[in-house]
């Protein structure tokens, strides 16, 4: 029955494809279609944006180096829309562009998948990166903070009368740091909540994020502990 539910859910499941390159296009459509999920492909950033509109995908999987619009832009332009705030996005990047992924995550990405690409692992990772969204379904919450206020059912964040729209992971770290002001979370529990315990990302994940929240909310608000992790102060 169990099985029978997840089957259901992935026909359900919808992931855009966009590379430029053929080869990489067709192994990603055989290996995640033979799973059961929805594919719909794209060759480049621009092509990627409008079949987003259309097709409103649950997660897209994005190369980095692409003609016309590379991924970083598109990433970013994908984040402004406001009516996908549940959309995944991970970035395939080369196993030696380390400068790709810190800039997919400063982009508002997910995670990411290093090329060349296997088969097994790919669709590992998308099923742990899907489950870990669906299980992150927004509960009844508010929390108040001083001058923050984050509605966690609406996926609505004020701060000082002003509403922001965050990047998902971005939101889930600053709604999990607000909740208990002034409490030290560490590195591992951070990871853990935000990210998912499953799915392995890059030590320097939770400071990419937490540079982008001081840019926006204020430096004064966030708080490092040297050796153990982060905290919000009001």
């Amino acid at each position: 029955m169990e099985e029978e539910h997840q089957n259901m859910k992935k026909k359900h499941t919808r992931i855009l494809l966009v590379d430029d390159e053929p080869d990489i296009l067709e192994i990603l459509d055989y290996n995640l279609t033979s799973e059961g999920y929805q594919v719909e492909k794209a060759k480049n950033g621009l092509e990627a944006l409008e079949k987003v509109e259309d097709w409103k995908p649950h997660l897209v999987l994005l190369d980095v180096m692409m003609p016309e619009m590379d991924g970083i832009e598109t990433c970013e332009l994908l984040r402004k829309k406001s009516n996908l705030p549940n959309l995944a996005i991970v970035f395939l990047t080369a196993r030696s562009e380390d400068y790709s992924q810190v800039a997919g995550l400063e982009a508002g990405a997910d995670d990411y998948i290093t090329k060349p690409i296997k088969p097994k692992v790919l669709v590992s990772k998308i099923k742990a990166i899907l489950r870990r969204f669906s299980s992150a379904n927004p509960k009844n919450e508010i929390v108040e903070a001083g001058d923050l206020i984050i509605n966690r059912e609406e996926y609505k964040i004020i701060y000082k009368g002003e509403t922001l729209v965050l990047p998902r992971k971005e939101f889930e770290l600053l709604f999990l740091l607000a909740s208990r002001p002034h409490k030290v979370f560490e590195r591992e529990e951070i990871l853990n909540r935000v990210w998912g315990n499953e799915v392995v990302v890059g030590g320097r994940t939770i400071d990419v994020h937490i540079r982008k929240l001081r840019e926006k909310i204020g430096d004064k608000h966030f708080k490092t502990v040297k050796g153990v992790g982060y905290k919000y102060v009001v």
